[in-house]
Parts: structure tokens; sequence; C-alpha cells
């Protein structure tokens, strides 16, 4: 069955305003629905469980404080059937996980389009440790449905390794969802082949342009970062009436790289010590916004494996 026809009509009610209890979808409609949803919860653990074949999103905490998510085996390859995905959430550690599947690993999303400005509630102080992925369409991603705001993402630890993950740090919006990307790190990823880019902020996911909100994305770093294979090291694409700023790529490898690095409409670039096929790319502008976020992440997290 394809759901397209639905899931279309499910955007138009939410782009409409029509109250959530008048979405109504029974017989005769086909809708996939995500596994695992706490839903307004506090204090969620979910803990050494394997999950298999999930017809979409597996695990998807919406609207939640303090989730812990640990010692997870995930594989599934049907569409849309993202890994972990904390939507709206406050405060969540995922670690010790192992995702394979048929797109984003992890993704950290906040709502999207009208009913994420309407909710206005942002995904924020969250920590990824020690995952493991292979097969999926970004390892640990942002978006793209965070209309309402993403901020303080830590990812360490990582190692991310198949000819089928197309993207290892993913950052994706675009002019439909609008909404503030902030203070995203990443440090201490082992990337060993991916089928696309190493690390990708894009602004033209899906509509792209088209439509009536300029996304934001500043102050993102990535931190010894590893490659062995990989398209593109950077693949960094704003809008020229919103450029993305503040990038920092700071001790960092990428071997094994097939094409020039693409940035395109990104203010406050700044690489330093990092090598592409084992030449050392040194760049510097001014940004609007730089910060040292390396200590935030030792605290944030011990702090959020005590729950």
């Amino acid at each position: 069955m394809n759901q397209e026809k639905d899931r279309n009509q499910l955007f138009d009610m939410a782009e409409r305003g029509l109250p959530v209890r008048e979405r109504i979808f029974g017989e005769g409609h086909y809708l996939r629905p995500q596994f695992i949803q706490p839903y307004r919860c506090k204090n969620v653990l979910i803990e050494d469980v394997t999950l298999f074949n999930s017809p979409m999103w597996q695990v998807h905490p919406v609207l939640c404080n303090n989730v812990t998510v640990r010692g997870l085996n995930i594989s599934s390859f049907g569409p849309n059937t993202d890994g972990c995905d904390p939507e709206s959430c406050t405060d969540v550690l995922v670690e010790n996980c192992f995702f394979n599947t048929g797109d984003d690993c992890i993704a950290i999303k906040s709502g999207g389009n009208a009913d994420g400005c309407r909710l206005a509630m942002p995904a924020q102080n969250i920590v990824i440790r020690d995952c493991r992925t292979k097969d999926g369409h970004g390892g640990v991603t942002v978006g793209s449905e965070i209309s309402g705001g993403v901020r303080k993402v830590f990812a360490e630890n990582c190692e991310m390794d198949s000819p089928h993950l197309d993207i290892a740090i993913r950052v994706k919006n675009n002019a439909m969802r609008g909404g503030l990307i902030e203070k995203v790190f990443a440090r201490d990823i082992d990337i060993g082949e991916v089928a696309t880019a190493a690390f990708s902020v894009d602004f033209f996911y899906e509509e792209g342009e088209a439509g009536k909100f300029a996304p934001v994305a500043h102050n993102l770093e990535v931190r010894n970062l590893k490659t062995r294979k990989a398209q593109y090291a950077l693949y960094l694409r704003g809008f020229d009436r919103a450029p993305i700023d503040g990038v920092r790529v700071v001790d960092c490898e990428f071997n094994g790289v097939s094409k020039p690095d693409v940035i395109e409409n990104v203010t406050g670039l700044a690489l330093h010590n990092v090598k592409e096929n084992g030449r050392l790319i040194e760049r510097a502008q001014t940004a609007k916004q730089f910060g040292a976020p390396t200590s935030l992440v030792f605290q944030l997290a011990v702090l959020l494996s005590w729950f």
C-alpha cells in the first residue's frame, strides 16, 4: 500500500489549521505508524531493546523531558524507518546503541511546518555518545522537521561505516520548515566509508527555497572527525538570503575524498588543522559566534548519565 495520498492530506490539514482532534484517519486510509512513541512524558528510559522492521520511525519520544535511550539494537530498511528521533524533547541521552536503517539513524526534530511553528517547542540538550551506525541516510542528523528549533546537540565517540550511509553528520532544513538550529557539536567521530559527505549542512533539502521561512543555522562545530572514504568532506549550502553562519572544522582528517568541497553561502567558516587526502587546508572568516563548546560536552554528558 502507498501512503502518499493520506500523507499529503495530513500535511494539508496542518497547513489549514484543522484542530488535531479532527484529523481522523481510519478504515480505508493508510498511514504507517511510529513504533515506540512516548508522548508528553517525563523520566523516560528505553534500554536494551532490539527492534526489527518497524513500519516507520522506530523510537520517537515527543514533547518529553529527561529521556534516556540506551543499549538499543535497531535494524529496519523500509521507507522512513529512522532509528531514534527525539522530537521537541529536552534533556536527552542516546548512548551505546546500534543503528542499521532505511533512513536517518538518529534524527533530532522539533515539529514540521505549521504544527512545529504552532507548538514552538525546541529540541534541546541532546547528548549522543558511544553509538555505532551502518546503513542510513544520516548517522547523526538534525532535521528536517525542525520548525520549533534545535539547540545544544552534542555527539561524541561514535563509529559510522557503510557504503550505504549517505552522510555522517547531517543538518537539513528548508524554507518550508524554517526554525533556528544552533550549538550543534560533534567530536571524536570515526567515519569509515560514507556514500556522500562526512559533514553536511543543507538548506536545499526537499522543497529548498520554496517557502516563506528563512532557515537559520549558526555555531556548528565538528572536531576530530576521521574518514576513510567519502565523495565530499564538507557539503555546506545556505541561501543567498539566509547564509549558514559560524561553522568550525577542527583537527579533522578526511581521506578518500573524491570531489571538491561544496561551500555555498556560508559566513564565519573556520578550518583549523584540517587535512583532505593528506593535504592541509586552513581557512578562516569572521564569525558572528565562535564559542568554545568542548567542556560543555563533558558537563552535560555526565549530568544526563546520572538520570
